[in-house]
């Protein structure tokens, strides 16, 4: 590269350096208070003025600020371990922010990552104990089998911290720590603060709330919750920097150790950004050596059957191309299965998201170390995917063995499953009618492909929106063939002693007897239709905010012309309410009881594109949906602890 660019990348880095050193994290909330508001250029107008220009010069040495101008009150502080200037510059913009979000309110609070700002024409407690708390929370969830685990050792770290921040004493109640989970081996790093000016037992008070608040999100891997007067996070990572004390008297004083920083920061970074630069320089002429160690190796095809797979035209593309590569290409690509590269866990293991040396981003499934699956099992599956290609199926990259490792290299898919839109209060939002159209489309082409179009006929056995992956334009792919069976080119169904799948989506024969053929995959796709239409999950449906069945609901109201009370109440505006009625009889011909009344995916397809050109055929009742007798098991369940649980359970039903 041209040493005149290097110049230019270096200078521009200063440059964002520099920014980096006076910006701020970004300003979230705010509580703006419902007690009233101030005309400009009144009284308590000219009184909040005067406390903003006020609070910085009153730091307690803590980081806690406190100033009081005829009506007004405000307070802010600062978490723990940030320093005296930070801590400054986050209460000046916050004081700016805070106005800027609420207007003329007379009280309003909001937080940074670093301090919260809060202010009020009345006792600062009050207002403590009024606002609603804010929150936010890590989208990623603990899984079932270490949820307990993890759930006690949550509990056992906040009480600790609880009990050590509000016995912290009048000018610091904070705490911070960690703690190992055990059996997996994760650490929850926490902290918990109030502002000083309450009391122990205030503070203790305050703390509990805002705790027993984030039990309510206790299955995701991080939440923070904040009220005016208190707070507390806790992440799967650090969140927290090493508490911050003032300098002993004798020792460098606070403004000369800024600006010594302030001399050395910049010093330090431009010494790291030269040092990066001429690594980076320096492996350019080295790029084809780490390219032969680090890329992926192109391995012959599996199958040279493929004359027609240059039509580009096609949406399946089965040419069998498959690459190799080695672990360490896979570890500098997810930074060794680093957490903050984790994208989720399904049944054989986590996934992660990596990008390659050629910038390429991918998904990684690393099977867990107690997968039933062996290495001629992995192998099948890695001959079977890579002859599955077709545009509404995830695509197989590549894979990876190396000792005990297995390792499956996946296309990123930039938005994550259909569960993580369809099953959010404001993602959701974002799927309109065209796009859930659009998605269904691509589901049922998918299926079509599997059962009918593609080399193999291939069964799926665990369709649900979680295995529905988004690319960037939402456009949808089946994902995860794990428990994907082949099939011979005139088998009908086959039986299996092992249940594998998830209960909501199951075929009754196969959750009941074992029995599974693409009617199979067929039902699953109807109970996902219908979700899709109603936005709620098939185990926690409910209707006037009382749970019900979600098969034998949706049949009832179709059959009793009412169906409409089914559709996503986000979609009311923009739904066409003819087109649903009709997706929600698609579905309900999906589910039927018998596999032989369900439509082949081929049909399927037909039936959703030929929009009011054909009658359709009217469905039977489906049987009762048994989700509910196992909604405290997340599947796969053995069969002999399925029957059991639904004997027990109908049995007390009695």
């Amino acid at each position: 590269m041209n040493l005149h660019i290097w110049f230019l990348f270096l200078l521009l880095i200063l440059l964002c350096i520099c920014n980096i050193a006076t910006a701020e994290s970004n300003f979230w909330g705010p509580y703006c208070g419902d007690t009233g508001t101030y005309e400009l250029n009144s009284p308590y107008n000219q009184d909040l003025e005067n406390v903003f220009y006020t609070i910085t010069g009153t730091n307690n040495g803590f980081g806690f600020y406190h100033s009081t101008s005829g009506q007004a009150n405000a307070a802010a502080l600062c978490r723990g371990d940030i320093e005296p200037e930070s801590c400054k510059r986050c209460v000046d913009d916050a004081s700016r922010k805070l106005i800027n979000h609420c207007g003329n309110t007379t009280e309003a609070a909001g937080w940074y990552d670093f301090c919260f700002l809060k202010y009020s024409n009345r006792s600062l407690n009050y207002l403590s104990y009024d606002a609603d708390p804010a929150y936010g929370y890590n989208p990623y969830r603990i899984e079932n089998s270490s949820y307990d685990q993890w759930n006690q050792t949550v509990v056992t770290l906040l009480d600790a911290l609880r009990l050590e921040a509000a016995n912290g004493g009048p000018l610091r109640k904070y705490a911070s720590g960690n703690m190992t989970v055990p059996g997996i081996l994760w650490t929850i790093y926490a902290y918990m603060q109030c502002t000083p000016d309450l009391s122990t037992t205030e503070c203790d008070d305050c703390l509990a709330r805002v705790t027993a608040f984030s039990r309510l999100l206790d299955r995701s891997l991080g939440v923070g919750v904040y009220n005016p007067s208190c707070i507390l996070r806790y992440e799967n990572y650090s969140c927290v920097n090493s508490t911050w004390y003032p300098v002993p008297p004798g020792r460098i004083t606070n403004r000369s150790s800024i600006r010594v920083l302030m001399i050395v920061g910049p010093i330090s970074a431009s010494v790291m950004v030269i040092a990066v630069v001429i690594f980076i320089y320096r492996r350019q002429h080295k790029k084809q050596k780490y390219q032969g160690q680090l890329l992926p190796k192109k391995h012959t095809k599996l199958n040279n059957d493929s004359s027609d797979s240059n039509d580009n035209d096609r949406e399946d593309d089965d040419t069998g191309d498959i690459n190799f590569f080695d672990l360490r290409t896979i570890q500098v690509a997810t930074n060794n299965f680093s957490v903050e590269n984790k994208l989720g866990e399904g049944g054989f293991g986590p996934v992660y998201k990596g990008q390659l040396l050629d910038g390429k981003r991918i998904a990684v499934k690393r099977l867990s170390s107690n997968s039933r699956q062996g290495l001629k099992e992995f192998k099948t599956e890695v001959q079977l995917i890579i002859k599955l290609q077709h545009k509404n199926l995830v695509r197989l990259l590549g894979y990876c063995i190396k000792g005990n490792e297995r390792i499956l290299i996946y296309e990123f898919m930039a938005n994550n499953s259909l569960e993580t839109f369809l099953f959010d209060l404001k993602k959701c939002k974002e799927l309109d009618w065209a796009k859930r159209s659009n998605i269904i489309s691509g589901i049922a082409k998918g299926l079509r492909y599997l059962h009918e179009d593609s080399r193999l006929k291939i069964v799926h056995r665990d369709m649900k929106a979680s295995n529905i992956l988004l690319d960037s334009e939402m456009n949808s792919k089946i994902s995860d063939f794990g428990t994907a069976r082949i099939f011979g080119c005139n088998q009908m169904e086959a039986n299996t002693n092992r249940i594998i799948g998830t209960y909501g989506y199951m075929a009754p024969e196969y959750a009941m007897e074992g029995l599974f053929s693409t009617k199979s995959d067929v039902n699953s796709f109807g109970v996902v239709l219908l979700e899709v239409v109603s936005g709620q999950r098939n185990n926690r449906f409910c209707l006037d905010d009382e749970p019900q069945n979600f098969l034998s609901t949706a049949w009832r109201l179709w059959k009793e012309n009412k169906g409409e009370q089914l559709i996503d109440r986000s979609l009311v505006q923009n739904v066409a309410i003819d087109e649903a009625l009709r997706w929600i009889n698609i579905a309900l011909l999906c589910v039927q009881e018998d596999p032989q009344d369900r439509p082949a995916m081929s049909t399927v397809v037909f039936m959703l594109e030929s929009h009011w050109s054909t009658q359709l055929p009217i469905p039977s009742e489906p049987p009762m949906s048994f989700a509910r007798f196992v909604s405290g098991f997340e599947a796969p369940l053995s069969y002999a602890r399925f029957v059991a649980v639904f004997k027990e359970t109908t049995t007390t039903s009695d």
